[in-house]
């Protein structure tokens, strides 16, 4: 297994260590930690992609593998937020369909030999969900510091965290159909 590809095995392994700082309630600082380990795990993408291009070390399973980390990364905090009422399970079945969408498309065009690789529109909506949930953990690391994110009753903290779940969702659903479009021929074998 090369560098790139182990980074990636970096982040699913990192999946649980988040989800242990999110769901951990009696752990001090639980969503500054978990912010950490998320901005980490979250770099990693940048970086494997990166290295697998300058040192010449692109592999079909580097392919298939960065986006199902990817996904295994981002889909476990959503649920987390979800199970911690922080954002509603509507649009994180949105964006759940849409990755069981297109991971089945890539298997399917993988059983015949072909891999569909992450394309900007793919990027574009990893980009929006991991901002979205860097955004909820940075106002939970604020409401545990003690900041009221109250304004005359409305909770300035859940409105800007809806917002960017939204814009995830968009992008999401928005690549989702481009996978479809352009892969199109997959589906009709």
């Amino acid at each position: 297994m090369n560098l790139p590809n182990k980074i990636t095995v970096l982040r699913i392994l990192l999946v649980p260590v988040l989800m242990l700082f999110l769901l951990i309630s009696e752990i001090d600082y639980r969503f500054f930690f978990a912010l950490l380990v998320f901005v980490i795990a979250a770099g990693t993408d940048h970086l494997d992609g990166r290295l697998a291009r300058k040192l010449d070390l692109v592999t079909d399973f580097g392919k298939f593998l960065d986006p199902l980390a990817d996904k295994m990364l981002v889909m476990s905090a959503f649920i987390c937020f979800v199970d911690l009422k922080l954002v509603s399970a509507v649009p994180v079945v949105i964006i759940l369909l849409r990755e069981f969408l297109v991971t089945s498309l890539r298997l399917v065009a993988m059983s015949s030999g072909q891999v569909i690789a992450a394309n900007i529109f793919g990027k574009a909506k990893t980009v929006s969900q991991i901002v979205a949930i860097t955004v909820i953990l940075l106002s939970q690391c604020a409401v545990q510091a003690g900041f009221t994110p109250l304004y005359n009753g409305l909770d300035l903290f859940a409105i800007i965290n809806n917002f960017f779940v939204w814009v995830a969702v968009g992008f999401t659903v928005l690549s989702g159909f481009i996978y479809i479009k352009e892969n199109f021929n997959v589906i009709k074998n």
